[in-house]
């Protein structure tokens, strides 16, 4: 590990609409050999990474029951396969990349990922590999930034790293709003009062409970995460009560 890594395993979570570059729906290339490069460049400072992808770049599960009239527990399992998707093109632009990376599922599609299991995934990065978590927490009604949260924990991570179009956690949309504050850091329970939708309540309150750093920051900006890692001033630092 490097001395400079202040965060030594991190679990970085990526939206599907991340993935779809600026149409925000299906695959951009670009922008999938650029976040390879930037988790590679976490990677050569010494850190563990695994990711916890979205599928909303295909499926939106809930959207999608609320507008088609599907069954939202189907809904949402057509969106955990959206992961899974997506945690294959990561995979793929990843080791193009030269750093070597599994998937993981939650859900049982055993022909393309592994299966998940917390300790294999451990050993994985003990040995330098990138860990992709896709099918979310493999049950309806939980969004994947509650599977971040939740694998986050299962991993022992340091650090979770939530990756936005926006440079941190500002007290009403900066895209809307030209008077918007940034914090620079903010408590959990802030977050909760106010009601700052970077991440749903369910998953704020459970890094609350166990203790879970969040780095929220801008994916688009070289070099973010690895200055995040190293303990740099970053987007905004979520923690404590």
């Amino acid at each position: 590990m490097g001395d400079a890594v202040k965060f030594k395993r991190v679990l970085l979570k990526i939206s599907g609409e991340m993935l779809g570059g600026s149409a925000g729906y299906g695959l951009e290339v670009d922008t999938l050999d650029y976040i390879a490069q930037e988790v590679k460049a976490v990677h050569e400072l010494g850190a563990e990474v695994a990711i916890v992808v979205g599928g909303g770049n295909f499926v939106r599960g809930s959207a999608f029951s609320e507008s088609g009239g599907i069954n939202r527990t189907v809904a949402d399992h057509m969106g955990m396969m959206g992961t899974i998707m997506n945690g294959l093109a990561l995979q793929s632009a990843i080791e193009k990349a030269g750093i070597p990376t599994r998937v993981q599922s939650a859900l049982d599609i055993s022909a393309v990922a592994e299966p998940f299991i917390r300790r294999r995934a451990i050993r994985h990065m003990e040995k330098r590999r990138v860990v992709v978590f896709a099918g979310g927490t493999g049950n309806p009604y939980f969004t994947t930034d509650t599977a971040s949260v939740l694998r986050a924990l299962e991993i022992d991570a340091d650090a979770l790293l939530k990756a936005t179009k926006v440079d941190g956690v500002y007290n009403k949309d900066p895209r809307k709003h030209a008077d918007a504050v940034k914090y620079d850091n903010l408590t959990f329970t802030d977050a909760i009062d106010q009601k700052l939708a970077v991440m749903d309540q369910t998953a704020f309150t459970m890094c609350r409970e166990h203790g879970m750093p969040v780095v929220v920051l801008d994916l688009l900006r070289p070099g973010g995460m690895a200055r995040a890692v190293k303990g740099e001033p970053e987007g905004t630092l979520v923690q404590g009560g």
